[in-house]
C-alpha cells in the first residue's frame, strides 16, 4: 500500500505507534434551520451526531492498517432544513476531504462535496446496521457511500486510480439503493446530475479516467514535491488543467469536476501566480474556461 509505504519511515519511529480506523470524521450536526418546536430535544441532536461519528471513525473500511498519525481527515457538515414527522428529516449535506503535503505543514483539500438531498429518517431505538450488499436505511447507507468516496480519492492521490476498490463499492452502494429508495440523490434522472449517482459515475467512467491520472500525477508528483520543485508543480498542473478541458468538450458539467474546482481554485491559483509570463496566461486561459464563475479571481495571474 503506497499510501503507508511514503510514511513507513516516520510511523517505524514514532514512540508508543497505534493501529487505527481510517477516518477521522469530523461531524457537525445544523439544525439552525429547523422550526424552533422541531429542535427542542436537543439530547437527540446529540445523539444523532455521537452515532454519526462513531459510524464514521470507528467503523474498519478496508482491510489496510493505518496508523493513528495516517487517519484521513474529511468534515461531513449536515444541515436539517424540516422535520415531516418525528425523527424524519430534509436536508443537505458538505463533505471536505483534505490529505497533508509532504515537506510542508500545508493540508490540501482532495474533494468538496455539496448533498443537495440529504434527507433520512432516525430514531435513538434504531440501530445503525450496515451490509455492503443489503439497503437498511438512507443515513446508513449515505454514510457508507460517502466513507468509501472518502478513500477513493485519498488513495487516488497517493497512487495511479489507487482508489478503484472503493469506487467500485461505492457504485455498489448506489446499485443497492436505487433498487429500493426513492431519494434522488440516488438516481441517473436527477436533472441537476450533481447527485451521488453522478459523482460515482464521473468517478468510474472511463471518459474521466485521464482526470484521476492526472489527479495523482498533481498531488504526488506536483504538490508533494512543490518545495523542492516548483516548476515540475506547475506543469503537471498545466497538464492536469489540460486533461480537464479535453474530458469538458466530452463530458460538460461533470460534476466531479466541479468538486475539483470547489476545493482547488484558490490553491490552483496559489501555485501558477509565480510561474513564468507564458505559464500564467496559459493557466488564466484554462481555468477561466474550465471554472468560469472564478474568472475575475484567476484575473491576477494577468498581473
Amino acid at each position: 500500500m503506497i499510501r503507508i509505504a511514503l510514511l513507513i519511515s516516520l510511523l517505524l519511529n514514532t514512540p508508543g505507534l497505534v493501529w487505527a480506523q481510517e477516518l477521522n470524521c469530523t461531524v457537525t450536526l445544523n439544525t439552525e434551520q429547523l422550526a424552533a418546536a422541531q429542535k427542542t430535544d436537543l439530547a437527540y441532536f446529540d445523539q444523532l451526531k455521537a452515532v454519526i461519528s462513531e459510524f464514521m471513525n470507528n467503523r474498519r473500511w478496508s482491510t489496510d492498517q493505518f496508523a493513528s498519525a495516517e487517519k484521513i481527515n474529511c468534515t461531513l457538515t449536515v444541515n436539517l432544513i424540516q422535520s415531516t414527522a418525528v425523527g424524519v428529516f430534509r436536508g443537505n449535506a458538505q463533505l471536505s476531504v483534505t490529505r497533508p503535503v509532504f515537506g510542508a505543514s500545508y493540508q490540501t483539500t482532495t474533494l468538496s462535496f455539496v448533498d443537495r438531498n440529504f434527507d433520512f429518517s432516525w430514531l435513538p431505538s434504531q440501530p445503525f446496521f450496515y451490509r455492503e450488499n443489503q439497503f437498511s436505511d438512507e443515513l446508513t447507507h449515505a454514510l457508507a457511500f460517502y466513507a468509501n468516496v472518502i478513500l477513493a480519492v485519498d488513495y487516488d492521490s497517493f497512487s495511479r486510480q489507487g482508489g478503484s476498490v472503493y469506487v467500485q463499492r461505492a457504485f455498489q452502494i448506489v446499485n443497492v439503493a436505487q433498487a429500493v429508495s426513492d431519494n434522488s440523490a440516488w438516481s441517473a434522472q436527477d436533472n441537476s446530475r450533481r447527485n451521488r449517482y453522478w459523482l460515482i459515475e464521473n468517478l468510474q467512467n472511463q471518459q474521466v479516467a485521464p482526470f484521476r491520472e492526472g489527479f495523482y500525477t498533481y498531488h504526488r508528483l506536483g504538490l508533494d514535491a512543490f518545495a523542492n520543485n516548483p516548476v515540475q508543480a506547475r506543469k503537471y498542473t498545466i497538464d492536469l488543467l489540460t486533461s480537464i478541458r479535453q474530458i469538458t468538450l466530452q463530458k460538460p458539467g461533470a460534476v466531479l469536476l466541479n468538486a475539483f474546482f470547489d476545493a482547488k481554485s484558490d490553491e490552483l491559483l496559489n501555485i501558477m501566480i509565480e510561474g513564468t509570463r507564458d505559464e500564467r496566461k496559459r493557466a488564466f486561459d484554462l481555468l477561466s474556461f474550465l471554472d468560469p464563475g472564478k474568472t475575475e479571481n484567476y484575473r491576477r495571474l494577468l498581473n
